[in-house]
């Protein structure tokens, strides 16, 4: 039924409605009248979860940063079935992002390129939202990145603030150093410029565990250097990866891809390169503890079932979850449970 809505409806929206009209049915979802009828058909089943980050996840399966940007529909995500929410990406300054149209669709790649800009209500606002969910149950993770007044420069007394706020209400935090969507935010990746801001972002949270999420685009050996750092750093882990600013070998019309203009692309088109990346970094951090979160082109049981194996601890994604509706968790779930 999903696949005729999205023809016949929802494909004519413009893609950021769409997703706010979503994000009023999950609510609904997540509501305490709702939720536990949803969770009796959507429940992971026991032997899916997944003991990482000190943390029991009850699917390795969860949702990417950028889905639920102001931690507003955790409930309903995790009534759906997903094992994890990762909010975000938060800044501590709140901000309306770039101008739209800011999100497009590319239906024939299932794939999206956005350029959303980190359109956030602020650290301040999630914090308070995250504390009403401490009682919930749900896992969930916040996603943290710059605010775009600061200078890069102060980028790191920025991301502090953050988590200061975020980190004691959140299973796990996230440095966001990845999107193309914040002038010179990739530049952080650099080794050398990463080093103290890590450093300085896991002083401020503290016990809870920190991760970083990178780029598909670097170049492998930075790839390995950065979780080489990560592992130097004591950190829990990395999340691979985010959206990429290539256009490669995409099924849909060059005119309409150029229309899109810049952003960055998500969707089926990562799923090589994010499985490398995967490979890489599990290569250069071979310890089981150290936490990896692969996402990118993942749309299947199969997809994740192949993270797994790769190495992946966990798994997460977002772009499907547009075209393929509101029981994707529960597929997969069911798929991973049913292969055993």
């Amino acid at each position: 039924m999903y696949p005729l809505l999205f023809r016949t409806v929802l494909s004519r929206l413009d893609p950021e409605t769409a997703h706010h009209l979503g994000m009023a049915v999950i609510r609904v979802l997540g509501s305490w009248a709702v939720a536990p009828l949803v969770r009796s058909l959507t429940r992971p089943d026991p032997s899916l979860a997944v003991d990482a980050l000190g943390v029991r996840f009850p699917s390795p399966f969860g949702v990417a940063a950028g889905f639920d940007k102001n931690a507003v529909g955790v409930r309903g995500l995790d009534a759906l079935g997903f094992g994890h929410v990762e909010v975000g990406t938060v800044t501590a300054v709140p901000q309306d992002g770039n101008p739209r149209p800011r999100l497009f669709r590319l239906v024939p790649d299932r794939a999206v390129i956005n350029r959303m800009g980190f359109n956030n209500r602020g650290a301040a606002a999630a914090a308070r939202r995250l504390a009403r969910l401490r009682r919930g149950g749900a896992v969930v993770g916040a996603n943290i990145g710059k605010s775009r007044v600061v200078d890069v420069e102060r980028a790191t007394a920025d991301y502090v603030a953050s988590a200061t706020m975020l980190a004691p209400l959140a299973d796990y935090l996230a440095v966001n150093v990845s999107s193309p969507n914040t002038p010179g935010l990739r530049g952080l990746q650099a080794v050398e410029t990463l080093r103290p801001l890590l450093q300085a972002v896991k002083a401020a949270a503290g016990r809870t565990p920190l991760l970083v999420k990178i780029a598909p685009d670097l170049p492998d050996e930075e790839v390995t250097a950065v979780t080489r750092l990560a592992v130097d750093l004591g950190l829990a882990g990395i999340i691979a990866t985010n959206t990429t600013i290539s256009r490669e070998a995409l099924a849909t019309d060059p005119d309409a891809v150029e229309a899109a203009g810049a952003g960055g692309l998500s969707g089926a088109p990562l799923k090589r390169r994010s499985l490398e990346v995967l490979r890489l970094i599990r290569a250069a951090a071979p310890d089981p503890t150290f936490c990896v979160v692969s996402v990118g082109g993942i749309e299947t049981a199969d997809d994740v079932r192949e993270r797994l194996a790769a190495g992946a601890t966990l798994t997460q994604g977002y772009t499907a979850f547009l075209y393929r509706g509101p029981l994707w968790a529960r597929e997969i779930n069911r798929g991973l449970a049913a292969a055993g």
